[in-house]
């Protein structure tokens, strides 16, 4: 299965695709869609949305996820977050990807084993899981992937249960 995952955020959306069976996850893509932060957010919005549609056309993805909003002390910020996050969940929608939410903990209890970990921790897992020769560079992009490693583990954990 082909997942896109996004790290959502109003001036650098992070973005990464594995193939995965669930157990064994490879890198097929991984990157940021840098905005202006002096742009007005209309513009940034419009910006995130053509690029994920063009990434979607391009990987052909099955499945995507997305990290849900957490709690923000700036509230200007979260409602930034979480505009982005409507386009982000649209593009995804109009593709007609199933699609999965989860929280920062969820993600980095799936791919750490400990939902606290810290950033450099996420990095070295996402590193070790996709075996990669080295660090993804860009934190937006490695939180992408944790969250399509996520969403995997996830969908592989219920299909055993359906099944």
């Amino acid at each position: 299965m082909r997942i896109l995952g996004v790290d959502c955020g109003a001036v650098k959306t992070g973005y990464g695709v594995i193939d995965t069976d669930g157990r064994d996850h490879h890198l097929v893509a991984a990157g940021v869609i840098h905005l202006k932060a002096n742009s007005p957010l209309r513009a940034r919005l419009e910006e995130i949305a053509r690029e994920l549609r063009l990434l979607i056309r391009l990987h052909e993805p099955e499945a995507a996820a997305v990290e849900e909003v957490f709690y923000s002390r700036n509230a200007k910020t979260a409602l930034h977050l979480a505009h982005v996050r409507g386009v982000v969940l649209l593009a995804i929608s109009e593709a007609r990807l199933e699609y999965g939410e989860y929280s920062p903990l969820e993600i980095k209890t799936s791919v750490v084993g400990y939902g606290r970990a810290e950033k450099q921790q996420v990095q070295m897992m996402i590193r070790s899981l996709l075996r990669l020769e080295a660090a993804i560079g860009s934190e937006d992009a490695c939180d992408a992937l944790a969250v399509a490693v996520c969403h995997a583990t996830r969908a592989s954990l219920a299909r055993r249960f359906i099944s």
